[in-house]
């Protein structure tokens, strides 16, 4: 039952007095810095900068300190001998925690007066941003991100031409996100359990998933470990901690909230990553996902990939709020909005998610900002409902692969003879790959009733042997390389 209180004491202890007017979170105030401030010590000295990184880094010593809302209900009674008419003098002590009443009638802006700013380390070239702030990282661990971003541009580039040739059924590109695949993937651990939307592949890539093993899923033989049950790109791997790709949009998000509690109950030091695009964050289950992951603390990274395209949807037909990153906060998720075309900052960004979501034990919401260069997949032209010329643009001027060699390239670590043999290296193991997965043997027809009962019921029987009939009775109207 709420109560409602009224301060009526003059020898009540100051900290509780203090603690009435403390308002709805009954929290620490959130303090920010210029820097990402435990992820290095290089100083801020261009304030230009200094304040377009002050909303993203938080003093996660001060941050939310209290992690639910106290209750007054055990605290002391007043007595009378104060009262005050004032209406900031009262509170309600709300189940949920402690409200103060005010008797001006305020709505929450629909919208702050400011957009929420973008992290970013690396400026369009690739020159570091003076001042800026980020997790440094070796030459390996560069050198490796790099290749796996060109690997993952190529291999995008090949995939593609197979399907329109007719050689695969259908092909969905990362054009224009690879540095969103590769340096969040780096910033992980292979601890780590992945749930993936389908424009994630270059995560699997980072952990070591081969190309053979994509060009046989993406031909479904017999050496594809969804036994050519799924369509081409839904990879997974048990291995790697990589769940298998879905194409039902954002259920993923509740999945990752349940395993991620999983691995807290277990003391695990690990977190769950779920990827969801822009349009995914419409579904219910994003809501759901969030709202469980907030309320049971649970480690897992939401990472967003807000490329303005939900298909042919604008995001300005998506949502009217201010991208996703203000979704985290109604939740009560600690969240930040990265510029998904700097690996940098992505890296940066993820590495101290990663960190706060298992030292603090909660969910963490990253958005990053970036565009979908290539169609939505091999069944869209998306010419249909954008312009040529901001394609091209992004292609050209915003390239995140070309802004991150001009990195490494400017430190000394790459050169423009290792990238000609590099390019074509993956082409020529790519070309191969496909070759070798295209003659291998197709599963058994009985795999399609396969791996879910025990012993089939009726229904599925009477299912497969009525697909049987019609192979037999229209053999030519399916491929001969498969065993009935």
């Amino acid at each position: 039952m709420a109560i409602l209180w009224r301060r009526s004491t003059r020898t009540i202890a100051h900290h509780i007095r203090k603690s009435m007017n403390k308002g709805f979170l009954g929290g620490a105030v959130v303090s920010q810095s210029c820097s990402l401030s435990s992820l290095s010590r290089r100083p801020v000295t261009d304030q230009k900068y200094c304040k377009y990184q002050r909303s993203l880094a938080w003093n996660r010593t001060t941050l939310f300190s209290v992690a639910r809302f106290k209750s007054t209900v055990a605290e002391k009674q007043l007595n009378s001998s104060f009262s005050s008419d004032s209406d900031d003098d009262q509170s309600l002590d709300f189940p949920g925690g402690k409200v103060a009443y005010t008797s001006e009638m305020n709505f929450i802006s629909e919208s702050s007066q400011r957009r929420v700013p973008c992290y970013r380390v690396l400026d369009d070239d690739g020159e570091l941003i003076m001042g800026s702030n980020f997790q440094q990282i070796s030459k390996e661990v560069a050198v490796k991100m790099y290749s796996d971003m060109v690997t993952l541009q190529v291999m995008d580039n090949i995939f593609y031409e197979a399907q329109r040739q007719g050689r695969i059924s259908f092909y969905l590109t990362s054009a224009g996100e690879e540095a969103i695949n590769i340096a969040s993937a780096a910033a992980l651990t292979q601890q780590d359990i992945i749930l993936p939307q389908y424009r994630e592949p270059g995560v699997l890539l980072w952990r070591g998933f081969t190309l053979q093993e994509y060009a046989d899923q993406c031909f479904g033989n017999k050496a594809d470990y969804g036994k050519g049950r799924q369509m081409p790109i839904h990879y997974g791997s048990k291995k790697h901690n990589f769940f298998t790709i879905s194409s039902p949009i954002a259920t993923q998000l509740p999945q990752a909230a349940g395993i991620a509690y999983s691995l807290k109950m277990d003391k695990n030091k690990a977190c769950v990553v779920s990827y969801i695009g822009d349009g995914g964050t419409s579904e219910g289950d994003f809501h759901a996902g969030l709202n469980f992951a907030a309320v049971m603390e649970a480690p897992v990274i939401f990472f967003c990939r807000n490329n303005g395209w939900a298909i042919s949807t604008n995001v300005s037909e998506q949502f009217r709020s201010d991208g996703i990153v203000v979704k985290g906060r109604a939740y009560g998720i600690r969240s930040i909005r990265v510029d998904g075309n700097d690996a940098l900052a992505v890296y940066s960004a993820v590495s101290a998610a990663r960190e706060m979501a298992i030292n603090e034990q909660r969910p963490i919401l990253v958005e990053a900002l970036t565009y979908r260069v290539g169609h939505h997949s091999t069944s869209d032209d998306s010419t249909k409902y954008r312009e040529l010329d901001e394609i091209e643009y992004w292609k050209r001027a915003r390239n995140p692969v070309n802004r991150f060699r001009n990195w490494v390239q400017n430190n000394g670590w790459w050169n423009e003879q290792q990238e000609t043999e590099l390019r074509n290296s993956i082409r020529k193991q790519l070309l191969q790959a496909i070759q070798v997965a295209e003659k291998k043997e197709k599963p058994p027809l009985t795999e399609l009733f396969a791996d879910v009962y025990d012993h089939p019921p009726s229904n599925l029987q009477e299912q497969e042997k009525h697909l049987r009939e019609t192979i037999s009775r229209h053999p030519e109207d399916y491929p001969s390389d498969i065993s009935v």
